[in-house]
């Protein structure tokens, strides 16, 4: 039998996700593809009601639990369908038929998109939206204010395609608190007890696309709805343990291999905090510092430490922008297709090193292709 070793050279993947995920992470799920340490099977062909499994998904969660330092009071669910499915599932557990409106602090696209969303399951009203300006920037506090009874609040913590991002969370007083955290989950510590339901899309900073992690507090399983599909109520997968119908094991096994990685590496969220302001301070530097040939979009005060986006002096040098560093070996630059423009997208995974040269390419682009 022949064995072949990638000899393929890894680029740069400043992509928004799927994303970069950890080396070490990726050689651990090459090395154990074929059989699992001591069962002999690959993790892609063993039961999701094995033993075996049944300590992956705990491990899973035991490090988010860890990362997060999460209070026994919330369940961590491994769901399915991405934050869109979130953005409807939230909804018909907790605004159909309460008689309330479900509140939307609007900070980019995607949190317009969950408003559109939840407008099919109750009323829903944005209580700030950022889009008359471009959506370059978060709220301030006196800027919104939510309606008393409102059935939750609803915020994007990290606006991917517009890189806006929260430095705190909103304040909506006993109101539950409720945040699409995509991507910018487990960048950062949070205090997690603020929020009634945290949800995020694995594949920006803990794993592949295909788990959708979910974490949500007991008060709220108790309101789930009787009338609804089990696959769509919160408390069925809480009572199931995630294991209400076969979940993407191969998914939950990466969100395991890369939460131990970030455990191994920092330790806790405050170190991988200051490696990721680390990383976006080179970036932003840069484009401070180019005489306005490099344009941030969001305001300096609510710039993501995730999402660099940025534009040039047109369209065309863009494009020769993306194009070259593409050749040079850094992949996905371009700016999301709604808004143009570039973007550097630097989660957990994306070492110093990989920034480090992003930052000489820009500067030698600048001076090679003046406006």
């Amino acid at each position: 039998m022949t064995h072949h070793v990638a000899s393929q050279k890894r680029v740069w993947n400043f992509s928004p996700g799927p994303a970069v995920l950890p080396l070490e992470a990726l050689e651990e799920a090459q090395r154990d593809l074929l059989a699992l340490p001591g069962v002999g099977a690959s993790v892609l062909e063993i039961s999701h009601r094995s033993k075996i499994f049944e300590s992956i998904i705990q491990a899973a969660e035991d490090n988010i639990r860890k990362l997060l330092k999460i209070p026994n009071n919330y369940f961590v669910l491994f769901l399915q369908g991405g934050a869109r499915l979130q953005f409807g599932m939230i909804p018909l557990n907790f605004l159909r038929q309460t008689g309330k409106t479900a509140e939307f602090i609007v900070t980019g696209s995607w949190g317009a998109m969950a408003l559109k969303e939840a407008q099919t399951q109750g009323p829903v009203r944005a209580i700030w939206d950022g889009k008359a300006e471009g959506y370059r920037r978060v709220p301030r506090p006196e800027e919104y204010r939510p309606s008393p009874d409102a059935a939750y609040v609803h915020f994007t913590s990290n606006e991917t395609i517009e890189g806006v991002q929260f430095r705190v969370e909103p304040e909506v007083g006993d109101l539950p608190l409720v945040c699409d955290a995509s991507s910018d989950f487990l960048s950062r510590p949070i205090p997690i007890e603020r929020y009634a339901l945290l949800y995020a899309g694995a594949q920006k900073n803990a794993g592949p696309a295909g788990v959708t992690i979910v974490i949500i507090r007991d008060d709220l399983v108790r309101r789930c709805p009787e009338d609804l599909p089990s696959m769509l109520n919160y408390r069925k997968h809480a009572e199931a343990k995630s294991l209400l119908n076969t979940p993407p094991c191969f998914a939950v096994y990466m969100v395991k291999l890369v939460t131990d990685w970030l455990l191994r590496q920092f330790g806790d969220l405050q170190k991988v905090h200051e490696h990721n302001q680390r990383k976006a301070a080179i970036l932003y530097e840069v484009i401070d510092h180019s005489n306005g040939y490099y344009r941030g979009h969001a305001h300096p005060e609510h710039r993501s430490l995730m999402n660099v986006t940025f534009r040039l002096p047109n369209e065309s040098l863009e494009k020769k922008f993306v194009s070259e560093a593409d050749k040079a070996g850094f992949m996905h630059l371009e700016g999301h297709r709604s808004v143009g423009g570039c973007r550097a997208s630097i989660y957990n995974a994306m070492p110093i090193e990989g920034v480090q040269a992003l930052k000489e390419f820009m500067i030698e682009f600048q001076k090679n292709n003046p406006a």
